[in-house]
């Protein structure tokens, strides 16, 4: 919860001193257009990358074989869209990271082991 607390106060400061110095280089309309495009950009590639990953699930269920892999992209998807949702650099290059195929083999480690601390303390329950 502490690591979770310092995020929330350092991401959005560092996005406000980013926001402010590329206003101050490129403009004030141009930085916003910037953040429009990635904003409109991410829900594009988020909702490719979604269905591909969807049928790719269906596909996996259909041969009998548990979706796993899909499911930790999807999961990789939802988070990069919903940070590229937010307006800002970092999150803008945390969202394109996640939404990228080559680049999200890098997550999913992290929230593989993320979702097993979380079922094995038992804050997640699956059920059958």
């Amino acid at each position: 919860m502490r690591y979770m607390l310092l995020l929330l106060i350092i991401i959005p400061a560092l996005e406000i001193g980013l926001l402010v110095l590329s206003g101050q280089a490129i403009g004030l309309v141009p930085t916003v257009l910037l953040i429009i495009t990635t904003g409109i950009l991410g829900a594009y590639l988020a909702k490719k990358q979604g269905v591909e990953t969807i049928r790719k699930a269906q596909r996996d269920m259909q041969y009998g074989q548990m979706p796993g892999e899909a499911i930790m992209d999807g999961l990789c998807i939802l988070v990069g869209g919903i940070v590229l949702l937010t307006p800002g650099f970092i999150t803008d290059a945390l969202g394109f990271l996640l939404l990228l195929p080559a680049t999200r083999r890098m997550f999913k480690p992290f929230f593989y082991r993320l979702f097993k601390r979380l079922i094995n303390k038992g804050n997640v329950i699956i059920y059958r």
